[in-house]
């Protein structure tokens, strides 16, 4: 044990004890680090102050206020754009075409699993003042650091690929095709410079822009759903009753695969910074976790109801029909079109103002998500223009090989997305394990340390989408591949892949013996004193 974690074990406040009298020890998080590796404060802009009594001394948490929530409102609202990105967009017409209303009680409960990790992530940033990025730096051995960093940003390029490829397919149906998809990329790529201005103007103005992309979305989609009228009857039966049959599986599996997104677990670990709050302040904590509790729950329902108009318009329109299985993000608004026509408001460009809507603000959180990411892991302190260039090249260069490749064939960018979801979902495991290793550890998390039943319930969750995503990539894998030589590099990818999971979890394990060591020689030498 190293002299400053004795110190600040020390330090840690004390309460009594009400079962024998004796002092407690009550641990604090742990937020501070050494001079040299203590990172640079965010300018005062970015930083929304909350606590209007910041000297008053609170016994308990203190009262609910709307005003205060109103401040608190704007991380989780964020968050829940990768909830409406373009490749959520395209599951939920699939899902629509495929399966009817019948999947949308998996929609409810899939929405429910994704907030609980997301308000884990919080928990973790508002408790510790850290970020989930910066805390499995400071943890994990500079190996499985690294390691991680670049599964992230794997998540993130494919994530990325798709929300620019989702507005570029957007700004070709606004311009009736003017636009080829390549030049759409390049204009959704200076979205970089756009959040970096927005940072500099403040929080409230970039959340600001946010709330106008959602709202955006919310009317498109509400349009649409109004205008093509689903059965009200059978979409409360889809909610309540579930059923699942067998030819609609892989769009389940989509469905769920679609609601943990890596880059968003760490994404909200950092969104919460925004608001000033003192992590040794017990009471102001737990005040802080109360307000995003709500305020993501809210968020949440929003992004849920967008995807339930997408999914309702998409069940009315075209289940049970021939374009059924063979609708995508490319063609879904030509088929709109010729299902539903003109009018003073055509459909399809109704259509893609919402898609334009979910892929700029889902590629302006990615990119913000990619600085978190690359500082946090890498310790890289830079200009935050140069910070979002860099994050957005990691993701426009192969999106514009992409663009160009696949621009001629609506098939080739339907199986791309494909490639891009399993991308996506192999990444799930070194973001949600490293979550739930850090929040549930009392070192770091102190006194907002999970507790048990918290804890099986998450671990659970996590278990059962990494299952489902480990369906669809075993299915697809088995589908694709072919060839000797192909089929022994995937077996040697999977058996590393494997490996460092075991890995991470064994290490979560070998670290919770640890500080539970830890813990009974405190109290031994406690009681000793």
């Amino acid at each position: 044990m190293t002299d400053s974690t004795v110190s600040r074990q020390e330090n840690s406040p004390k309460r009594p004890n009400d079962s024998n009298g004796e002092f407690k020890r009550l641990l604090v998080p742990e937020t501070s680090q050494p001079e040299d590796e203590r990172r640079e404060s965010p300018p005062e802009n970015q930083v929304l102050n909350v606590e209007e009594d910041r000297d008053k001394t609170y016994d308990s948490v203190p009262p609910f206020s709307w005003a205060k929530l109103w401040k608190f409102t704007g991380p989780g609202f964020l968050m829940s754009i990768a909830f409406l990105d373009p490749g959520n967009i395209e599951g939920d017409l699939q899902a629509g075409a495929v399966a009817g209303y019948s999947l949308l009680w998996l929609l409810l409960w899939a929405t429910l699993m994704g907030l609980l990790m997301q308000l884990l992530s919080a928990r973790i940033g508002v408790a510790t003042g850290r970020h989930l990025a910066e805390i499995c730096r400071n943890e994990y051995p500079s190996w499985a650091r690294i390691l991680l960093w670049f599964m992230a940003e794997v998540a993130l390029i494919g994530a990325d690929i798709q929300e620019v490829i989702g507005s570029a397919i957007a700004l070709q149906i606004l311009t009736r095709g003017f636009l080829p998809i390549w030049v759409g990329v390049i204009i959704t790529s200076f979205d970089c410079f756009l959040i970096s201005y927005l940072e500099k103007c403040g929080m409230r103005k970039l959340e600001g822009l946010f709330a106008v992309l959602i709202a955006t979305m919310a009317l498109s989609f509400a349009w649409m759903f109004n205008e093509t009228k689903p059965s009200v009857e059978e979409l409360f039966i889809g909610i309540l009753v579930p059923k699942l049959g067998s030819k609609t599986i892989r769009e389940a599996v989509g469905v769920v695969g679609c609601v943990i997104t890596p880059h968003n677990v760490f994404l909200h670990s950092a969104l919460v910074q925004s608001r000033k709050t003192d992590p040794k302040e017990i009471n102001r904590v737990q005040e802080a976790l109360n307000y995003y509790t709500i305020e993501s729950s809210a968020a949440l329902f929003v992004s849920f109801m967008i995807n339930l108009f997408v999914t309702a318009v998409f069940a009315k329109g075209f289940y049970g029909t021939k374009q059924a299985d063979s609708i995508g993000l490319v063609n879904a608004g030509h088929y709109l079109q010729e299902k539903y026509g003109g009018g003073v408001f055509p459909i399809l460009y109704i259509w893609g103002i919402g898609l334009l809507a979910a892929g700029q603000s889902s590629t302006i959180t990615g990119t913000y998500a990619g600085q978190f990411i690359m500082e946090g892991f890498l310790d890289l302190q830079m200009e935050q223009w140069l910070s979002a260039f860099i994050t957005r090249s990691f993701a426009i260069v192969p999106t514009m090989f992409v663009a160009i490749m696949f621009n001629t064939s609506e098939g080739s960018l339907d199986v791309l997305n494909e490639w891009l979801n399993i991308l996506q979902s192999m990444q799930i495991p070194f973001a949600v394990i490293p979550l739930l290793t850090m929040v549930s550890n009392e070192h770091i998390m102190g006194v907002f340390k999970i507790g048990p039943s918290l804890e099986k319930l998450a671990w659970t969750v996590a278990v059962f989408v990494m299952m489902i995503n480990g369906y669809l990539l075993l299915d697809f894998f088995m589908a694709e591949v072919e060839g000797f030589l192909v089929g022994f590099l995937v077996f040697a990818g999977i058996v590393g892949y494997i490996s460092f999971i075991i890995y991470l979890v064994s290490y979560r394990s070998s670290q919770s013996s640890s500080w539970s060591s830890l813990e009974m020689s405190q109290r031994v030498v406690s009681t000793e004193t």
